[in-house]
């Protein structure tokens, strides 16, 4: 009997000394996994604005090649063109519209052309545009929106007034080469005059040179001061536009 009890204990004393899980070992509960909410994702960073290109087109031919002027689109050729005006200047498109409208001195005033061949065209911008209000005989150089400068002009006599439009420069030549009338400088424009006088042998391009400036006494051309002129071929590159209106 006495060794019965003694095994008991000892028993007892096992199981408190090894940590038997059946009498003493409390449950554990397992760890809850919660779900990770994902991050708000980021908006993409914007996207750089386009800036609109500054300026209008001018378009050069190459030295050596040749652009063909069409009608239209894909029209019909109306003329080909080489790097050199018929003045000697270096060839300017003024470009107007896209797929290459441009002013020409081919086509009639408002009328426009469109060249191919972009392999023989160099294409650049200028800021330099010219306005001319032949109600107060004022030309105007923008340069951009700004006016650069200001300048009385003489215009056209009645009976041969000055043709109103979209024009381009298409030459700078010093006027000692054609005629003192002229004064020192000529700016020759794309448009022309459509209304000369009977018996006029001088041609029919307009052109802005020397001349009178006090009022309506030109055949056609606008007339500037020599200081004004001389500017002007300073800062007017071959191709900017000239607006004439009313």
């Amino acid at each position: 009997m006495a060794r019965r009890t003694a095994l008991a204990v000892g028993f007892a004393l096992a199981a408190l000394l090894t940590g038997d899980v059946s009498v003493h070992a409390q449950s554990v509960r397992p760890a809850t996994l919660r779900p990770v909410r994902p991050a708000i994702p980021l908006p993409p960073p914007p996207k750089p604005a386009r800036l609109a290109p500054v300026g209008t087109l001018v378009a050069y031919v190459r030295s050596g090649r040749t652009v063909a002027v069409h009608s239209a689109p894909g029209g019909p050729v109306v003329a080909r063109l080489s790097a050199r005006t018929e003045f000697g200047s270096p060839r300017t498109f003024a470009v107007t519209g896209p797929g290459l409208q441009v002013v020409t001195t081919e086509l009639p005033n408002g009328r426009r052309g469109w060249v191919d061949g972009k392999v023989a065209l160099r294409l650049s911008r200028t800021r330099v545009t010219l306005d001319v209000d032949l109600s107060t005989r004022v030309l105007r150089v923008h340069v951009g929106r700004n006016v650069l400068r200001a300048m009385r002009v003489g215009i056209g006599a009645p009976g041969t007034a000055t043709p109103t439009g979209r024009f381009a420069i298409t030459d700078k030549l010093a006027g000692s080469r054609y005629s003192s009338v002229y004064g020192c400088c000529i700016l020759a424009l794309s448009g022309h005059q459509t209304n000369l006088p009977r018996g006029w042998t001088g041609g029919d391009r307009l052109a802005i040179h020397g001349g009178s400036t006090a009022g309506a006494v030109s055949t056609g051309c606008l007339h500037a001061a020599e200081a004004d002129l001389r500017w002007l071929m300073r800062v007017v590159p071959l191709g900017a536009q000239i607006a004439i209106h009313p």
